[in-house]
């Protein structure tokens, strides 16, 4: 009797620390429960199933700009140069759906020329416009996406102060769902970056050179839509751009 006595006594703290964890558990958002195990998968690289080696012109892309007599969209030398006086999207044209890994090699150019300025390495992907089946309908302006259902990133964004990620809602609403700032967050001159854009059931990334820089679960996850190169007042440089399935 003493000997249950003693061990009733001595676990009992021990039961209410398990409880209150259970507890603490149970409360937790079900995505901050889940979101490590079910974003910790990202596939495989399969199927090459577009690329560009911009090796003749542009017939894979529509360019909207908000300024084209002072900009300049082309392709050479095996390269996308975006020399963009003021807002610039360049959409590929194929719609993108399922699980996919988008790659390529980008440059902010910085050598005084008309347009340089170290800002604005952006881009949309998963885009959908909900009131029309025919997304490439702007000029370039930024508020003009706004109605646009899609993902964001903009790396070194206001004059290369920023770096964020956003969900647009579809209704002008932007959701910013992560902030980056300071460091390797912002953008070096003339560097050669690598940016992989992956999406894979339900999850999204976007990795710089390798280095994770936003990562999200999304419950109401886009699944299909258009990607696009997007910046301001910028001059840059693309090449190698490869999207493949994953598996």
């Amino acid at each position: 009797m003493m000997f249950m006595s003693y061990v009733r006594t001595n676990l009992r703290p021990v039961c209410k620390a398990i409880s209150t964890l259970v507890v603490m558990i149970l409360a937790l958002p079900a995505a901050a429960q889940s979101a490590d195990a079910t974003c910790s998968q990202w596939g495989k690289p399969g199927k090459l199933i577009y690329q560009d080696d911009f090796d003749t012109d542009l017939r894979q892309w529509q360019v909207e700009s908000a300024d084209t007599k002072n900009s300049d969209i082309s392709v050479a030398n095996h390269q996308l140069f975006i020399d963009a006086a003021k807002g610039a999207t360049v959409w590929f044209k194929q719609k993108l759906s399922g699980n996919i890994l988008i790659r390529y090699t980008r440059r902010v150019v910085m050598e005084q020329g008309r347009n340089d300025r170290l800002s604005d390495l952006n881009q949309f992907w998963m885009a959908t416009d909900p009131r029309n089946q025919n997304i490439f309908t702007r000029k370039g302006v930024f508020e003009e996406y706004d109605d646009l259902r899609l993902y964001y990133a903009g790396i070194g964004g206001n004059t290369n102060t920023t770096t964020r990620f956003r969900k647009y809602q579809g209704n002008g609403e932007r959701t910013l769902l992560s902030e980056l700032n300071g460091g390797d967050a912002l953008l070096q001159a003339n560097r050669d970056y690598v940016i992989e854009t992956t999406v894979y059931q339900g999850c999204t990334r976007l990795l710089v050179d390798g280095k994770v820089f936003f990562s999200y679960m999304d419950k109401d996850a886009l699944r299909d839509g258009y990607f696009g190169f997007r910046t301001t007042q910028s001059r840059q440089q693309i090449r190698d751009f490869k999207i493949y399935q994953l598996e």
